[in-house]
């Protein structure tokens, strides 16, 4: 059974299981955290972004001795398909410990693309069921211009 956060009112909902290309997908962001940059923190993030065209896109975080310039992975990920010319995607799986959810940077960058998106969270140093969350519940007020709104 998937383990949710936050906890959801639907009882249903929390028997998803995740499906073969979500596993995929966990494994590249568990493979991509091995080649993390960092050294500050030894907080290693992995993360994949599937395209709705199947398509299979990775970053890992980068730290800087600054912090302020850091970049987290899920934007490494979401830069690399915006650069392959990719906008619609179907879901973001992260490896990391805690699992944590996204930082609210990286979950405002999600939501410039896509205004719900299920993500999975794996911690691969702990023997646990990946966490699926969603972006419209970590972010239920996004920011958005008003032009986006008409």
């Amino acid at each position: 059974m998937i383990v949710f956060w936050p906890q959801v009112a639907d009882e249903s909902i929390m028997s998803i299981e995740p499906t073969p290309s979500v596993l995929k997908s966990l494994a590249a962001a568990t493979a991509v955290r091995r080649v993390a940059h960092a050294p500050y923190s030894n907080y290693f993030v992995g993360a994949a972004i599937r395209t709705v065209g199947e398509a299979l896109f990775t970053g890992c975080n980068v730290e800087n001795r600054s912090y302020g310039l850091t970049i987290c992975a899920e934007r490494v990920a979401v830069t690399a398909a915006v650069a392959a010319g990719e906008r619609a995607f179907a879901h973001l799986a992260l490896a990391l410990p805690g699992p944590q959810p996204p930082c609210g940077a990286c979950l405002q960058v999600l939501a410039e693309f896509c205004d719900d998106l299920p993500i999975w969270l794996v911690d691969p140093d702990q023997d646990t069921a990946p966490r699926l969350l969603r972006l419209a519940e970590l972010l239920p007020q996004r920011f958005v211009l008003e032009a986006d709104e008409g």
